[in-house]
């Protein structure tokens, strides 16, 4: 089995790999910082590994709002160091991306749809994409997941979704890797709103209905993604 790198290990998708990946690198933030390309080089240096899964990442929309720095700084300028010592090192890349990096005005995405942010979160997980595509050997995955049951009180009755629990996602993006899959692909479930999401990945007490007008920030309306390239690749071996 390829030995594997994974930054940002110790978040929800991190925690997940790890039952899939037991054998593989989650060096912690101390020992491996993103947005320090001294520490990257260094990491890099000291250990042996083919394959980097790159998920450190500044994943909240209202704080990138209030603080755009922050999602450039991880987002975009860390990605670019990764990227950076990946091809100095004659690593493959793997990058997890979002599905906001579409408009979300029609939903059904394929890989090659046109791409247009509404958010500052997703432009900094476009510019990621951006510098992953300056190497020549990349998987990039777009896609949505949460918590095995989901943690808020609300759920969006108006946004329409591809969204899965981190389990499932994991073992989907599980699947591509150990295939040695490249390029872009959209790895996600069926489309949904995200409240009919939400109410299957149950709480203990009942998920109230919300609407996307109600937050103070942009979200597309659907980003649903179309997946039937992941699912004939899985199939076949092939696109």
């Amino acid at each position: 089995m390829t030995t594997i790198l994974f930054t940002g290990g110790s978040g929800l998708l991190g925690s997940e790999f790890k039952k899939q990946y037991p054998s593989a690198l989650y060096p912690t933030h101390k020992e491996l910082d993103v947005t320090d390309k001294d520490s990257i080089e260094t990491y890099f240096k000291l250990h042996s590994f083919s394959t980097v899964v790159h998920l450190a990442a500044f994943i909240s929309p209202p704080k990138i709002n209030e603080n755009p720095r922050l999602a450039l700084k991880t987002n975009i300028c860390g990605s670019a160091y990764v990227v950076d010592a990946c091809i100095r090192h004659s690593k493959k890349l793997v990058y997890l991306s979002t599905d906001y990096v579409f408009s979300g005005k029609k939903g059904n995405y394929k890989e090659e749809d046109a791409i247009f942010p509404v958010n500052k979160y997703a432009w900094s997980k476009l510019g990621g994409e951006c510098a992953v595509r300056l190497s020549d050997n990349y998987l990039i995955i777009r896609t949505s997941f949460g918590p095995n049951v989901f943690p808020h009180e609300k759920a969006f009755i108006d946004q329409w979704t591809s969204r899965e629990t981190v389990s499932v996602i994991a073992k989907k993006v599980g699947m591509l890797i150990n295939k040695n899959a490249t390029g872009v692909f959209h790895v996600g479930g069926k489309k949904r709103s995200v409240f009919d999401y939400a109410t299957e990945k149950k709480r203990k007490v009942s998920i109230q209905k919300a609407s996307i007008k109600d937050v103070p920030f942009l979200l597309p309306t659907d980003t649903s993604l179309n997946t039937n390239k992941y699912k004939k690749f899985i199939k076949n071996g092939k696109i």
